[in-house]
């Protein structure tokens, strides 16, 4: 966010959005490496399972916040209010699960989203300097690949919202089942111990 609005970064030749495309960069890449990490040597957390996710949805909210106020023609209020919308009610259901006592897995959509999430906001904030590149007789089309990653990206997030609620929605139908089941089976079983309790007695 400071790198894209500060004044004191004024790079004539795009530095500023360069700079600030490989910050994000390495923050997304950084990001995955260490929930890898972390799963693989099996130092889960308390602190981490709190921070990581909260830290996530900071870094991309933090992203397209900027994008609106720098690049509103790639990045409308809307689209930022779905795209982060959709990070936060993934987090909802994610935290009624667990208390519930299941958890939700990430999507092969939730995966994917990743990827156009890092292309996406890396070629809005290109997009803000330039056009489009020119390499000889190929023209890199800035701009236009910045539309379509948003656009992609909103889709993406309202599939894979959909996707994870189903998830949960059938999973919580599950759990609920199961406790109506248990709760039938336990109100038979007492029944049937009043029942004899009370046949020992007329005997």
């Amino acid at each position: 966010m400071w790198l894209l609005t500060t004044k004191r970064i004024v790079g004539v030749h795009g530095e500023q959005e360069l700079v600030a495309s490989g910050v994000f960069i390495a923050a997304s890449i950084t990001d995955g490496i260490d929930g890898y990490l972390a799963r693989k040597r099996g130092q889960i957390t308390t602190m981490g399972m709190l921070l990581d996710p909260l830290a996530d949805k900071l870094m991309i909210a933090a992203a397209y916040i900027t994008l609106v106020q720098i690049n509103p023609h790639i990045v409308p209020a809307w689209m930022a209010v779905i795209i982060i919308g959709r990070e936060f009610l993934v987090s909802g259901l994610r935290s009624i699960a667990a208390s519930e006592g299941f958890t939700i897995e990430a999507s092969d959509l939730g995966k994917s989203k990743m990827v156009v999430q890092i292309v996406s906001v890396v070629m809005a904030v290109l997009a803000h300097r330039w056009d489009e590149w020119q390499f000889g007789s190929f023209v890199f089309p800035v701009d236009l690949i910045a539309h379509f990653a948003i656009w992609f990206m909103v889709v993406l997030s309202l599939a894979s919202a959909v996707d994870y609620f189903y998830g949960f929605w059938s999973k919580i139908d599950r759990q609920v089942s199961k406790k109506r089941r248990r709760r039938f089976v336990l109100s038979r079983r007492k029944k049937r111990e009043i029942s004899s309790e009370q046949q020992s007695r007329a005997n």
